[in-house]
């Protein structure tokens, strides 16, 4: 069976979030998108500490997918610097993962 990751990224309002998810599913690159937000982020910004409210992106794809998605996110992506980060997912329905895996095709059905 193939392996499955999921994908974060962050956008400042839901707007943009909306349009990234909606780029990257079309594309195939990622099965679906969950917006969640808006979140409390608290982190390091050159050299100053802050806070900030973002609405986060997590995406579903293969593994074998996610050097193209990572080039969609840092192309599509409003920030210069912006997080794009996976971890991998170690179980989940047979139903499921298979899903993930046809929606992922590069070329569904051709």
């Amino acid at each position: 069976m193939t392996d499955f990751l999921q994908v974060a990224t962050a956008t400042e309002n839901r707007e943009e979030a909306e349009k990234l998810a909606g780029s990257v599913v079309t594309a195939r690159l990622a099965a679906g998108a969950q917006i969640v937000g808006p979140v409390v982020s608290v982190f390091w910004h050159q050299g100053e500490f802050g806070t900030g409210e973002e609405w986060q992106l997590l995406f579903k794809t293969r593994a074998d997918r996610y050097a193209e998605l990572e080039a969609h996110l840092l192309e599509h992506h409003p920030w210069k610097n912006p997080e794009v980060s996976a971890v991998p997912i170690v179980a989940g329905s047979d139903a499921y993962l298979r899903w993930v895996e046809r929606t992922t095709e590069p070329n569904p059905g051709g």
